[in-house]
């Protein structure tokens, strides 16, 4: 067991005020998301003794609203038979009044050889939602189905009928990427079913699926998954590793997702990985992600910590695209109204000034005259993000002055309006147009005040609002 002293923030300069965070060290994908007894609770990947990742602990924040968190104690500690080196990705599932998480104990052979490792799953529980104590009879999965290598892992547990069903990330004996099904009556004793949907290939779909999250969302099956290795194409897949989606619909007798379409980026930013979903009291399907990459580089590590989870975003289905628009709850963030305006833009930008580094700045602009070029911005001196949108070419760029590679996004049929939300926190930014159709996610570092800028290569009308948010959301 862990006998260091968890390490502390020494610079707040980059500590995001909305944010889910540690209160120091590493943190990465968001796990156990689920509402139980009045509460959100998110859990995390976490390392509290370094700003870099080590053996992997469940950090723990709760909310009644999913905008207000507050840091709970660590849920999940490694280091016991099924765990001894981390208590990897996992999910949350609420049964007779008690909270459930299933998650992935991680083990290596001692032979110094990180890819040397084998995977089990495991249960811990809470009647409070505070306190978890492990299951004494884990693992509840011992070890890897025959047809799989030794990547197991990230538990998504759901209940459907009489039984629950657990499906895990994984990698078949063909080196190929895949999700695979579990069945249960109680969830301590599983049944394996076989894959439910496998890579076809390689470089188009990768060699591990990581992550995977299945719900039903207006009638369709949603995989959300986050695939290793998929292969950079043209403007698409430009990230080390993916996050996104498949659309069919589940078959529980085969078991498999038939009519499947094609795999979808979730995100078109540099920082967005491992997403996770719960659903709300009232039927929203809501998710949340980690804001970071792992080639991202970091310079808040340098302060004691690293990562950040995204705004909760409420998912949506038109066909078989999903949208995502920050969820309706965090306009309670909002402080004070600076800018509520029509505008005329031109080739000269336009410059909206926030009070703080938390805000929000949001628009609608006619698209209906002359096709135009449209560029937002975030600038703080030298450093800055700019959004382009080239109207005739149906496309938008994203470019960041600390970085030389550009992000794209296609925009979808010929819209008569260009609308955006552009949320802003300190060192993060996230991005939503034309009503969650495409976002963004992205971690930047001003060393001053930033402020917005819009312009456009033609005369266009819009209105445009700004809002100053609330400076701390997060308790620790």
């Amino acid at each position: 067991m862990q006998t260091q002293t968890p390490i502390t923030v020494t610079n707040s300069r980059y500590r995001l005020g909305d944010h889910l965070m540690a209160k120091a060290g590493w943190i990465n994908d968001p796990n156990g998301f689920c509402y139980f007894k009045g509460y959100y609770h998110v859990f995390y990947q976490h390392y509290p003794y370094g700003a870099e990742w080590g053996p992997m602990h469940w950090g723990h924040a709760r909310s009644r609203d999913l905008v207000h968190w507050e840091t709970l104690p660590i849920a999940l500690t490694p280091g016991d038979p099924e765990d001894q080196d981390g208590c990897f990705s996992g999910s949350a599932i609420v049964k007779d009044d008690c909270l459930y998480l299933l998650y992935t104990g991680h083990h290596y052979y001692g032979d110094n050889d990180p890819d040397h490792f084998w995977q089990n799953q495991n249960m811990a529980y809470s009647t409070d939602g505070v306190h978890f104590t492990k299951y004494a009879q884990n693992p509840v999965i011992a070890q890897a189905p025959a047809d799989n290598t030794q990547h197991f892992r990230d538990p998504k547990v759901w209940q459907h009928g009489d039984a629950y069903y657990m499906i895990l990330g994984s990698q078949g004996q063909d080196q190929l990427g895949r999700v695979i099904l579990y069945r249960s009556s109680d969830l301590k004793h599983w049944t394996y079913l076989g894959p439910i949907a496998q890579a076809t290939n390689l470089q188009t779909e990768g060699y591990m699926w990581e992550c995977p999250d299945l719900f039903e969302l207006d009638g369709q099956t949603v995989l959300l998954t986050s695939p290793q290795g998929i292969q950079a194409e043209a403007k698409r897949f430009l990230n080390l590793n993916q996050t996104g989606y498949f659309i069919g619909e589940l078959d529980y007798q085969q078991p498999q997702l038939v009519d499947r379409g094609a795999f979808s980026e979730l995100d078109h930013g540099h920082d967005f990985y491992a997403s996770q979903t719960t659903l709300t009291p009232d039927g929203r399907r809501i998710v949340i992600g980690w804001m970071a990459m792992w080639e991202s580089v970091m310079p808040e590590q340098a302060d004691g910590w690293a990562g950040a989870l995204t705004f909760p975003r409420e998912l949506t289905r038109v066909g078989k695209q999903l949208r995502m628009k920050p969820a309706r709850e965090l306009t309670a963030l909002r402080t004070q109204t600076l800018t509520d305006t029509t505008v005329t833009l031109e080739a000269t930008p336009q410059r909206f000034q926030p009070t703080h580094r938390q805000a929000e700045f949001k628009g609608q602009l006619d698209l209906t005259t002359t096709p135009a070029v449209v560029t937002l911005a975030v600038r703080a001196g030298a450093v800055n993000v700019t959004l382009t949108y080239d109207q005739a070419r149906g496309e938008l760029t994203l470019r960041r002055s600390d970085r030389s590679d550009a992000r794209y996004a296609q925009v979808s049929g010929q819209p008569t309006a260009l609308t955006f939300d552009l949320w802003l926190d300190t060192s993060s930014l996230e991005v939503f147009l034309n009503d969650g159709a495409v976002t963004f996610t992205e971690r930047f570092y001003p060393q001053s005040q930033p402020h917005f800028e819009l312009q456009s290569d033609q005369a266009l009308s819009g209105h445009v609002q700004l809002f100053d948010l609330t400076q701390q959301a997060v308790t620790y």
